[in-house]
């Protein structure tokens, strides 16, 4: 006969004694079972003690997670949180450099686990912590000559601590004083740091910033650029890490009209050409956290331009209207005629002619094609960046179409508005980073005029295009849509330099171009005809089914996902995995992110499938009603879903990427028996049909399938012809 549901058998450990075995009914208070653990072995004030997980988290088993316990687990007897909080709140003060060593330590550990972590921040430890790092310290770094590792380890392990702590969200940031921010401040701008002391401020100074617009203001006094700059030119990538995340978070907090100063101020420190050299092209291979920071920097960069973008030109502007002027004279070299050189009317005459040359839609006044938004007077910038910076190649594409009289010159303004209406949707211009996204293009870090560089290229490769295709004004669509297939196809493989770009669309001819589109088409070959349709329709169940259990093995297997906090880095893990009989979701917290399956023995948290109610995704998940800088950007939203269960609780994910979140998406429709309708069930289901499809019709390869079966002939005369077996 089974054991009842409410009993759990355990091994409890407890120090200097031979491990317990023992029955734990969950119906009894916790305060009753470790009485009786106490007993066992006759120990005094069972208040004073609490069991924990003997694992490497070491965390504290409370009346929240007791149901995390399993058969089999392995506790520890130990000291209650709050009695571990009084005594380290103790030691960390103490006047004995090893015992106050001792005890930052064991509470850097100790802090990973919330239940601790509350009884700490109860005692007003965070100000404890607070007060050692502004004043508790320079009493030792009289010391640091003599016992520098000592001291470096101390500052270390306070600082961990703190981290830690604060990492729990129970504090508000903004309750931290100047001088607290000064001395973290002190630690990042000198040049010689202990480097675990280094990251832990880049830390706090990055969660400061991003969690406190007061703090902004604060940690922008203390800190500048250039103090920042070093720890770039050094090896350690975690060092590089923390420091472009830092500049990252200065750079999203500052307002608008700071941005542009702060660019330029980075631009002064040669900011691009020190991660290029020490960071990008570096022996080192780039990990995810350095690749995300990248790609951060890289969309704040490019963001810069949304102003622009965003700027109609106003045609009575005469300094805006010069810029066009100049576009005119070192396209024809003409210079500006004076007001007494011709009649008005014949100046007009000559402006349009050359306006028409020049490719503007609007011939008479060019400056109205710059209204529209976006691009705006993006547009006009890259104009004039082309013909001043690539002055041969412009005067030849401009002279080029305009001495054509066969109705197939290129228009070099209307093609270089659509180009960077185009270039701006490619690169996001004006959105938000991704909390997800690692895709930063080594390429844009290569020179300081990335996106005009970026456009002088691809303003070339469209008129290349444009002739390739014979183009007349009435195929301009046509041609923006190879145009944008060729940059995009050539994104892909990351170039790592501007000229590898230019080398890559030199490969992508529109003859290329219609080679791979004939082939992917071939690959996905759409059978029309009525007895094709109709096979389809007959064994597209058995796909489904087949991307149903593929979608709920995928669940078994599990994922890890991250924890949305303010601080990205060090971020705690958590994994999710249904059970093999798909009753049961299975999950629990990580100390990193695994390597392969998590055991469901290892997972503390149970949520039975039959108790989900719904899945919600995007923006009805609570997850995604909190306000956060990073959190309402349109990238988190699509990979964002929660499951709600019973009493109205919900379990809330935030998928690593579009893949896994229409895996678990579908999986949780599959088992609630609802519909799978991402585009990845779509996806795989026309590949896997189309598979299906051709493999069931080899036989009739180059045989013509009628549109109607074919007619039934009529009855023989006789059925002489039939041989009866019996």
């Amino acid at each position: 006969m089974p054991p009842p549901a409410d009993i759990v058998k355990v091994a409890i450990e407890w120090p200097g004694a031979f491990p317990k075995l023992m029955e734990i009914d969950q119906k009894k208070p916790l305060s009753a079972i470790i009485k009786e653990v106490c007993e066992g072995w006759n120990l005094p004030s069972p208040e004073t003690y609490a069991l924990q997980n003997a694992d490497s988290t070491n965390f504290y088993i409370t009346e929240k997670n007791r149901n995390n316990i399993k058969n089999g687990s392995i506790l520890r007897l130990t000291t209650s949180a709050a009695q571990m909080a009084l005594q380290l709140h103790e030691r960390i003060q103490s006047t004995s450099m090893d015992m106050k060593l001792d005890g930052l330590k064991d509470l850097a550990n100790s802090s990973r686990d919330i239940t601790f972590a509350q009884e700490f921040i109860n005692l007003d430890g965070i100000s404890l912590l607070t007060q050692m790092v502004e004043s508790g310290t320079e009493r030792y770094q009289k010391l640091q000559k003599i016992m520098k590792p000592c001291f470096g380890d101390l500052l270390s392990f306070t600082l961990t601590a703190f981290v830690e702590l604060m990492d729990h969200g129970i504090v508000s940031w903004d309750t931290f004083s100047v001088a607290f921010i000064k001395k973290i401040a002190s630690y990042v701008s000198k040049s010689a740091m202990d480097t675990a002391v280094l990251q832990r401020s880049l830390a706090i100074l990055e969660s400061m910033v991003l969690n406190s617009q007061d703090l902004y203001q604060k940690v922008a006094q203390e800190i500048t650029i250039g103090q920042l700059i070093p720890h770039l030119q050094g090896t350690d990538q975690d060092i590089q890490t923390y420091t472009i995340a830092v500049i990252n978070a200065l750079f999203l907090k500052a307002p608008e009209e700071k941005r542009q100063e702060m660019a330029h101020i980075l631009a002064q420190k040669q900011l691009r050409s020190i991660i290029l050299s020490n960071v990008i092209r570096s022996n080192k291979p780039i990990n995810d956290e350095m690749a995300h920071q990248l790609y951060v920097l890289q969309v704040l960069t490019f963001n810069l331009l949304e102003d622009r973008m965003m700027t109609k030109m106003d045609p009575q502007d005469q300094a805006q209207r010069d810029i066009i002027f100049e576009l005119r004279r070192i396209a024809f070299d003409v210079e500006c005629e004076s007001n007494n050189s011709g009649s008005i009317e014949k100046r007009k005459s000559m402006y349009t002619r050359d306006y028409k040359k020049l490719g503007f839609i609007n011939h008479v006044n060019p400056a109205v094609d710059f209204t529209q938004i976006p691009p705006g007077m993006l547009a006009l910038d890259n104009m004039l960046y082309f013909a001043r910076q690539h002055q041969d190649a412009y005067i030849r594409i401009v002279l080029e179409n305009s001495s054509r009289e066969d109705k197939h010159e290129c228009p070099f303004g209307r093609s270089s508005i659509e180009l960077t209406k185009m270039l701006c949707e490619i690169l996001k211009v004006g959105e938000l980073p991704s909390e997800n996204c690692h895709d930063f293009h080594p390429m844009f870090f290569t020179h300081d005029r990335s996106f005009e560089e970026f456009f002088c290229i691809c303003i070339q490769l469209l008129n290349k295009t444009w002739k390739e295709m014979r183009a007349t004004s009435e195929d301009f669509n046509k041609v923006m849509q190879v145009v944008k297939e060729q940059i995009t196809r050539a994104l892909t493989i990351k170039p790592n330099s501007l000229d590898q770009f230019k080398s890559r669309l030199q490969n992508l001819s529109y003859t290329e171009i219609l080679k791979l589109r004939q082939s992917e088409r071939m690959n996905q070959e759409d059978f029309q005809s009525r007895p094709i349709l109709e096979l389809r329709e007959k064994i597209q169940p058995e796909i489904m089914e087949l991307i149903k259990q593929q979608r709920l093995n995928r669940l078994c297997e599990g994922s890890s996902f991250r924890k949305i906090s303010s601080r990205r880095r060090q971020d705690k893990f958590w994994y999710c995995r249904l059970s093999p009989n798909h009753k049961v979701l299975h999950y629990g917290d990580l100390d990193e992110n695994p390597q392969g399956e998590v055991p469901h023995d290892s997972l503390q948290e149970k949520l039975p499938v039959a108790d989900i109610k719904a899945v919600v995704t995007g923006k009805d998940c609570p997850h995604m009603k909190e306000k956060g800088a990073l959190k309402q950007n349109k990238e988190v939203l699509e990979l964002a879903f929660s499951v709600l269960y019973e009493s109205d609780e919900y379990l809330n994910f935030i998928a690593p990427d579009k893949h896994e979140y229409c895996v678990w998406t579908d999986g949780l429709n599959a088992l609630l028996g609802k519909e799978m309708t991402s585009e990845f069930t779509r996806s795989d289901m026309d590949t896997l049909l189309n598979m299906e499809m051709k493999l069931r019709l080899l036989d009739l390869e180059n045989i013509q399938i009628p549109d109607v079966p074919p007619p039934i002939p009529k009855e023989p005369s006789n059925y002489d012809f039939v041989y009866d077996c019996n």
